[in-house]
């Protein structure tokens, strides 16, 4: 029995079934190099997404790189001349915000690690305002030099906006590189380049109050 004496001899319902079957065969033959298409396009699509967003997320990353390199600089720029002596330019900053330094004492040289050592004086101010010693202590900050307000306490006076104050300066030099035995200048063991001193260089520009506080006298 061939194919068409087959299927003549097939009910009308089974006729019915058979040519729906054909039918949906015949749209999913018809259907598949589209939907197979589709696919790969959205595939793509997504890779190139991803790559965008890579993209995106290098750009981004090379500002925060940028931005650090820059505070590195700066930083390299303030380590790399030491910082004046204390008492005189101190004083210098006092004068130019109308602020008068009776007391000043410098102290012992303190080794910070194996790079750094820190100078500190010791300065007392009497009946000092407030503005004026905001003032003082922002000259100190943006002065230029590795230079910090390590130690700082307030006492208040009996009058108004009068106030004795006791603080701390420290400044930061940096020690010059030991070379090797042997060693020519700008070859192995000679000077390192200046900046990478500056990874472990102290934080300036910081107040950090060892002892800070305000006292009313009655």
């Amino acid at each position: 029995m061939n194919l068409r004496e087959r299927l003549q001899g097939l009910e009308e319902r089974e006729r019915r079934l058979l040519g729906f079957a054909a039918l949906i065969a015949g749209i999913g033959i018809i259907l598949a190099p589209p939907i197979a298409l589709l696919a790969v396009l959205h595939s793509k699509k997504t890779d190139v997404e991803a790559v965008r967003e890579a993209i995106t997320a290098i750009e981004s990353q090379s500002d925060v790189i940028q931005h650090a390199k820059a505070e590195k600089l700066a930083l390299t720029e303030r380590y790399r001349s030491p910082a004046p002596q204390l008492q005189a330019f101190l004083a210098k900053l006092a004068s130019d915000v109308g602020v008068e330094i009776p007391e000043s004492q410098d102290r012992q040289v303190v080794p910070r690690g194996k790079r750094f050592d820190e100078r500190s004086t010791k300065v007392t101010l009497r009946k000092v305002g407030m503005l004026k010693l905001v003032r003082f202590l922002e000259k100190i900050e943006l002065s230029g030099h590795p230079i910090k307000v390590s130690q700082i306490d307030i006492r208040k006076r009996p009058d108004p906006d009068s106030y004795d104050v006791d603080l701390v300066v420290s400044a930061f030099d940096r020690k010059a590189p030991e070379p090797k035995p042997g060693a020519k200048p700008g070859v192995d063991g000679g000077a390192p380049a200046a900046s990478s001193d500056t990874a472990s260089a102290p934080a300036t520009g910081e107040i950090s109050s060892a002892h800070s506080g305000s006292e009313e006298s009655q």
